[in-house]
């Protein structure tokens, strides 16, 4: 019998192949991991927009409408987006206690997770604002003198040159902004909130949001100075000239009463 001649190999055949596996093998990433991914964040997603409605049936469609739509009790909310939920919810403000002007802020009742259920519950009615990130509206490196110069300049004529708050019309008033969250200050100038104007990014672009929040961080800060000194509460130039008037008068007038009393212990003696 003839012994078979193995047939030889072409050089380049073990490197083809080599390829061949892993064009493959990309392929099948390409084909399979990324939908395997999307699928996994449009389940992620449905679920918290499940869980969100089932909040929302329970504690705000009695005043919002079952779909959202509004009532005579409460404002439509489709299209007002994630950041108004956020904001109203994270302040406490929403759910209302009871109808009137305003609504104040006050503790919380949603965790955050439910917050976010809410939100995506009624970011799925329409479009609108989403939740900022961290970096949005860190006030870290922010420009704090040009975040005074807007303030004063678009603010100032509610919430006081120092955010202390103050009265508007029928019953109604600006909040004092101590203590409040960057977060919520940055979705505040996204929404405009109850009488307050909105402040879009092509109206005040994202940096000079930032920019606001560190002025307003700045001010109320432990650390702020008050070059002029007491600052009644910061209230403004109405309270210090009261101030001003109360304490010089009352000044004035004892120092006329001690001079006529001299005046006239004088005479006598």
């Amino acid at each position: 019998m003839k012994k078979l001649s193995a047939r030889r190999r072409h050089p380049l055949a073990a490197l083809v192949v080599l390829l061949f596996a892993l064009a493959v093998t990309g392929g099948l990433y390409a084909a399979f991991a990324p939908a395997d991914k999307a699928q996994a964040d449009d389940t992620a997603q449905s679920l918290a927009i499940e869980e969100g409605k089932k909040l929302y049936s329970v504690g705000c469609a009695s005043c919002h409408g079952t779909g959202g739509q509004g009532t005579t009790d409460g404002p439509s909310l489709v299209g007002v987006g994630s950041a108004a939920v956020d904001f109203q919810v994270g302040t406490g403000r929403m759910p209302a206690q009871q109808p009137g002007a305003q609504v104040p802020r006050k503790p919380k009742v949603y965790t955050q997770a439910q917050t976010d259920q809410l939100a995506a519950y009624i970011s799925s009615l329409g479009a609108g604002p989403t939740t900022p990130t961290e970096e949005q509206y860190d006030p870290q490196g922010a420009d704090i003198a040009k975040g005074g110069d807007l303030f004063r300049t678009n603010c100032a004529q509610c919430h006081n040159f120092t955010g202390k708050g103050g009265a508007l019309t029928g019953g109604k008033y600006a909040p004092e902004l101590d203590n409040v969250e960057p977060k919520h200050i940055y979705e505040a100038m996204q929404t405009g909130p109850q009488q307050m104007p909105s402040f879009p990014d092509t109206t005040m672009p994202e940096q000079d949001k930032r920019d606001v929040i560190a002025y307003l961080h700045t001010v109320n800060s432990d650390e702020a100075e008050s070059p002029g000194g007491f600052e009644l509460g910061g209230l403004g130039p109405v309270s210090e000239g009261l101030f001003g008037w109360i304490f010089g008068l009352g000044v004035m007038i004892a120092t006329a009463i001690w001079v006529a009393a001299r005046t006239a212990k004088a005479k006598k003696s």
